[in-house]
Order: structure tokens, then sequence, then C-alpha cells
């Protein structure tokens, strides 16, 4: 069976050759201008979001945090504003990966298909009886893809569960930003600290009972960071 890939972009020559590009891949393609694009992705099977965030009414950014109540499927911006600060707010806000325009087109299906490649994987682990990690309180589950706090149940982002298992899975390692970012998005591209930082806070905020002062994931001031492993059952 085909991928589809639903392409959200207001520019039509930017949207027909993407779409020509896709098609010659042999990806199934869907087109949308706005926020139309959450209707298709409630009717039908979508594999991958293609995102631009300067769109007609609420923005690319505000349409990937509607996305992300209710599926995490991978999304890809592609967009016009370089700047760091925007990269990292669309990869924050739940984001996989963050191309600027003007881009090759040949560079954009690889990444289409990179993200895939991880997604599916991820998919498969979570059908599969994986690890149990628990430590004090907090208890991960790999198979199920599901994080227990002693408060609730924990909802993540695909990226901050990923970042979280890799830490817990090596405890007391101590990870260095691009060392995080080399392992989870494979991308030196964006390879920022400011990105990995930004989902640590995120982490911390959900699973940290006092993320001011984290139990879990620990600050090693001018290395990085490490999953602190006391605890561990």
């Amino acid at each position: 069976m085909k991928d589809t890939v639903l392409i959200v972009e207001d520019d039509d020559e930017i949207t027909e050759l993407v779409s020509l590009y896709l098609y010659r891949h042999d990806f199934e393609v869907l087109t949308a201008h706005d926020w139309k694009a959450i209707d298709i992705l409630q009717e039908g099977s979508v594999d991958l979001v293609l995102l631009d965030i300067m769109l007609p009414g609420p923005s690319g950014f505000e349409l990937c945090q509607e996305i992300r109540k209710y599926t995490d499927i991978p999304i890809l911006f592609m967009s016009a504003k370089s700047a760091e600060s925007d990269k990292i707010l669309g990869l924050s806000l739940g984001g996989d990966d963050y191309l600027t325009k003007p881009f090759s087109p040949s560079e954009l299906v690889a990444r289409v298909k990179a993200q895939l490649r991880r997604y599916k994987g991820l998919s498969t682990k979570q059908g599969q009886t994986g690890s149990l990690i628990r430590i004090s309180d907090l208890e991960i589950d790999e198979g199920c893809f599901m994080v227990s706090a002693p408060h609730a149940k924990v909802t993540l982002s695909a990226k901050e569960f990923q970042i979280l298992m890799l830490m817990a899975q090596n405890p007391d390692r101590v990870f260095r930003p691009e060392d995080l970012f080399h392992h989870i998005w494979n991308s030196p591209a964006l390879g920022d600290a400011r990105t990995v930082m930004v989902h640590i806070s995120n982490l911390r905020k959900k699973i940290e009972p006092d993320p001011s002062i984290p139990k879990y994931i620990v600050t090693i001031r001018g290395s990085g960071y490490k999953f602190n492993g006391e605890g561990a059952v």
C-alpha cells in the first residue's frame, strides 16, 4: 500500500512541484490550502504532513498543535521562515523536521522517506512487547508507548518519548545535547542545542514532580544531561 502525504500549502506552484516529485516516488498525495487539512486528516488515512507556516488564517504552527491533539504522524515543516527561532519553535510544537524554502525537491523526498521509516519503526515497536522501566515513581512502557508518573499517565510526543527511552535505557550516562540530537533526529542540519533544551524542558514539565528541581532528568553543568538511575527496577 502506498504512503499518503498531505501537503498543506497556499502556494499552488510549490504544491504542484512537490506533488509531482512525490507522485514520481510512488506516494499518494492530498492537498489543502488552510485548516481544511483537519477535515482531510479526520476523513482518511494520512501517513505524513508537509506543512507550510504562512497560511491563510491561523498559522502552520497553530495547525501543528491542533494535529498533535489526536495523531503523532510525522509533520515536516517547509517554510520561507529561516530564522533559527522559527525552526526551534516548529520542532518544539511537535514538528519532526524543518526544511527552509527554497529547497531541493529531491532532499524533501529523502526527508519524507526518512521520517516515515522512523515512524513505522516506532509504530512496530508499539505493537510488540517492549521493555518496562521503573525508576522510583516513574514507569516507562516501551511496548505500549506509555509513561506513568505518580500523578497520572503522561502523554508525550514521539520525539519526547524517544528522548526519554534513550536516556532511561542508559541511566547515569551523560548525553551532550548534540548527542541527543544525533540519536533522535539523525540530521546535522538542525543540530542546535536549544532544540534539545526545549524538548528536555517539555519532558520535565510532564514527568517531574517539581520541574524546577529535576529528579529524573538531571543537568550536568558544562556537559549535558543524564537520567538519574537511582531506584531503577
